[in-house]
């Protein structure tokens, strides 16, 4: 019996794809090292381009995919399972959420935590004015809460559902299949979505790679290992995370990544803990309802932000909103294939408000603990902020509490982390992508992604200069911009999908034969007739389902023999 497509231990390399994806990057490479200034300006014409006359797709399309994923949970659609209607979670919902924490945000909330509310808090938003506290932690939340989980679940419910419930390859390509049929999606149009899957991807990890490098070479200055680290130094972080991943990428160790998943969130909740008992304990607690209140009462007034909105909103938008929302598109095949992969069994209710709703939670908590302790102390006198490089700002804020260079050196640590283990996972989904879906890739291709996305990182920093940092930014908007479409159009796929579900099919069969008997009954047929009629449909009727169940079942055992014992798959 054949393996599931998923597990298909001799899937071949889609040379089509690996081909394509690898000479694209290593065009941006060679550009990114032979003409760094000509590419960084580049970079910024694209950059100013999308964020003028296409900024609203962006806008548009987050508050779409938050629509859409609410939908689905309140719909009728969110009884589905994903995975056979008889199916147990494969998790205890505890596992599952712990899991889930490990996914998404960890390096960005590291290094945007108390960055983010303070520099809102410090210059203000465009038509709000500065110094408004409630503005400030709404803005960041808005950036940080429903809407980058919801273009996680869309991305993830759709790879669960083709997989675990139909029985289809993990690859982005096979999630447009209810829209363009499996000829197109196993052919060029396929191949190209896969392309640009990997390419994403690539471009987002190593925007992370940068902020993390970036981020720990401030960490070592505060704490007096290094004083004012200059490129040289990001570059020797970068190469060191990079061969910490790629040997973690190639041992193919899952429960060593599992267990270091499970040390980053302990160690990132006691830093946490720490700061909120030691830091200003009464201001936190109450920056958490007014984050709430002020994130849902102005939601619709935020999602409508436009580069016309008011003056100077342009380039606010290019170094929030549009990067925030670029770097979760780009992010969202590794997030959404690792969700999915712990998904297994729950309903699509229970995926949408789980994956929605408690991440969002643990935002708002942690940019209260960190921003709210950020504002505080710069209203008292210290300089948290300094010279507004947002890398500094956590160190700065470490420091100025009890055993400051003690916490420096463990925020390094959930850093180097953090990056390691989200890295070694977007190469292992890269390497799924570039191998017609096969869980385990072929260690090679895990260990080329994770090469082309370090040399990236390095091109992004290189080319920036100085401004490093708003290079990483301009081009994860630029990279991303092409996905975002893709996106909206696997909203449409899911939808249908959906629709021709084998739950409904039985639903809409009841439903013509009870208007078929109503009508009957309407024409006063006799009663022995109509009973006669009606014993003979539901024969048939039954004989139908029987037949579809059979045929369920056999497609069943031939692609997934034993499917209740391989969860996970």
């Amino acid at each position: 019996m054949l393996p599931p497509p998923s597990e298909n231990q001799n899937a071949k390399v889609d040379k089509i794809v690996v081909g394509w994806a690898a000479a694209l990057v290593l065009a941006v490479v060679v550009w990114g090292l032979a003409a760094p200034d000509n590419f960084s300006d580049f970079a910024g014409s694209a950059l100013d381009l999308i964020v003028t006359d296409f900024g609203w797709v962006y806008i548009i399309a987050g508050t779409i995919f938050v629509g859409f994923v609410l939908f689905l949970g309140l719909s009728k659609y969110g009884r589905i399972k994903l995975g056979q209607d008889d199916e147990e979670p494969e998790f205890h919902t505890a596992s599952w959420i712990a899991m889930m924490f490990a996914a998404g945000m960890g390096i960005g909330l590291m290094f945007y935590g108390a960055a983010d509310p303070l520099n809102y808090y410090r210059n203000g938003i465009p038509g709000e004015g500065s110094e408004n506290i409630p503005d400030s932690f709404a803005s960041t939340i808005f950036h940080w809460g429903l809407h980058p989980w919801a273009i996680y679940a869309i991305v993830g419910l759709a790879i669960a559902y083709g997989t675990f419930r139909l029985g289809r390859k993990q690859l982005f390509s096979s999630a447009f299949i209810p829209l363009i049929g499996i000829r197109r999606a196993e052919g060029w149009l396929g191949k190209l979505i896969d392309v640009l899957s990997i390419f994403a991807t690539v471009f987002g990890t190593a925007a992370s790679l940068g902020l993390g490098a970036l981020q720990i070479g401030s960490g070592m200055d505060a704490v007096g290992i290094v004083h004012d680290p200059g490129t040289g130094w990001t570059m020797l972080i970068i190469g060191v995370l990079g061969v910490c991943y790629l040997i973690s990428a190639y041992s193919g160790v899952g429960k060593g990544i599992q267990y270091v998943s499970n040390f980053n969130m302990v160690l990132a909740g006691l830093l946490a803990l720490f700061v909120l008992i030691v830091g200003p304990t009464v201001v936190i607690m109450n920056t958490m309802p007014t984050s709430l209140g002020n994130y849902l009462q102005n939601f619709f007034g935020m999602s409508a932000r436009t580069a016309d909105s008011a003056e100077g909103m342009g380039d606010w938008l290019a170094g929030t909103t549009l990067f925030y929302w670029a770097w979760w598109i780009s992010w969202s095949p590794f997030v959404g294939t690792f969700i999915a992969r712990i998904s297994r069994g729950r309903t699509i209710r229970e995926f949408v408000f789980v994956v929605m709703l408690v991440p969002t939670t643990v935002s708002i908590a942690w940019f209260s603990i960190f921003g709210g302790s950020a504002i505080h102390q710069e209203q008292n006198g210290s300089d948290i902020y300094g010279d507004g490089n947002a890398e500094n700002m956590l160190f700065s804020l470490l420091d100025d509490l009890p055993l400051g260079a003690i916490t420096s050196v463990i925020a390094m640590i959930l850093l180097a982390t953090f990056f390691i283990t989200s890295a070694d996972s977007a190469s292992t989904v890269m390497g799924t992508m570039s191998q017609n879906g096969k869980l385990v890739a072929d260690r090679k291709l895990t260990v080329l992604w994770g090469v082309l996305t370090a040399l990236i990182a390095v091109v992004l920093m290189l080319s920036g200069g100085e401004d490093a940092l708003n290079n990483l930014q301009s081009v994860t908007i630029v990279a991303a911009c092409p996905f975002v479409i893709l996106i909206l159009v696997m909203c449409v796929s899911i939808y249908k999908g959906l629709k021709d579900d084998p739950l409904f099919l039985d639903e809409k069969e009841k439903r013509a034969f009870a208007l078929r008997l109503a009508r009957e009954r309407r024409h006063q047929i006799p009663p022995e007739q109509a009973r006669s009629l009606w014993e003979a449909r539901e024969d048939e009727r039954l004989e139908r389902k029987a037949e579809r169940s059979a045929q369920k079942t056999a497609k069943k055992t031939a692609t997934n023999p034993g499917s209740g014992d391989q969860a996970g798959s």
